[in-house]
């Protein structure tokens, strides 16, 4: 039987191009986010595409609540969730620190940490009690190294790093594995939400050089799910060639 995935953050950029990869392999896919239209529409498009089962559950990963009711109005056989993907995140803002807006680094505290945890801990028991499983969490080279003007978005993916080896640790007598997968840059919403929706300043992030597409995070998060049972990737860092790390760029 093929594997059951719940990708969050799937209406657009590393999130849907995820969702597409595990369903062109013939996985039932389960995709979330916001955007209810989006939703619809690539649930709609999966089944028709690839002719495999897909449904969507429309919430803010923010909201505890939201989060919790979403997944218990599963049916009971969509709860056996073989992949969970923990892609929704952001980032709101590129001030300095002292003059950041607290509304920001609200929004990514409450997305990037508070919304994995809630979702992880709804599904987490899921797997535990069949002791099978694998958790993908989308971090950032940011969760390894804080640039200038990145402070808290990077402190949430410190976070993110620090909770994948804690999940890793606490859920290793269930045979679960944990995979962290850190792109550099990659061009899709992010600047576009980080500028609040400025279209030029967006588009200036990418110039002059050739950054990832979602699709080559994709395809890195269907690979680590391939191999045998023994085998677990757990920290992958993923880059455009061009880029060394946070500071060192070939552009």
């Amino acid at each position: 039987m093929k594997k059951q995935v719940l990708v969050t953050g799937a209406t657009a950029g590393i999130g849907a191009a995820i969702a597409d990869r595990f369903a062109k392999e013939g996985c039932r896919v389960i995709v979330t986010g916001r955007r209810k239209e989006r939703l619809d529409a690539m649930t709609e498009r999966i089944k028709h595409e690839y002719q495999v089962e897909a449904i969507a559950l429309n919430f803010d990963i923010r909201e505890r609540q939201e989060v919790e009711d979403a997944i218990d109005s599963l049916p009971q056989e969509w709860k056996n969730i073989d992949v969970l993907i923990n892609n929704a995140g952001l980032a709101a803002g590129l001030d300095p620190i002292h003059e950041a807006k607290i509304e920001d680094w609200e929004q990514m505290i409450d997305t990037n940490v508070k919304g994995l945890l809630y979702i992880s801990r709804k599904i987490m028991p899921l797997m535990t009690g069949r002791k099978k499983g694998h958790i993908i969490n989308i971090g950032s080279i940011a969760g390894k190294q804080t640039y200038p003007k990145g402070h808290v978005y990077c402190a949430s993916k410190h976070a993110v790093d620090s909770l994948s080896k804690a999940m890793r640790t606490d859920l290793l007598p269930y045979g679960i594995r944990v995979t962290q997968i850190r792109p550099g840059l990659v061009e899709t919403e992010f600047s576009l939400v980080r500028f609040k929706g400025d279209e030029e300043k967006a588009s200036k992030a990418y110039e002059g050089y050739q950054p990832l597409k979602p699709e080559d995070v994709a395809d890195v998060a269907y690979y680590a799910t391939t191999l045998p049972d023994h085998v677990t990737l757990n920290d992958i860092e993923i880059t455009p060639t061009v880029q060394a790390n946070s500071f060192i760029k070939n552009i």
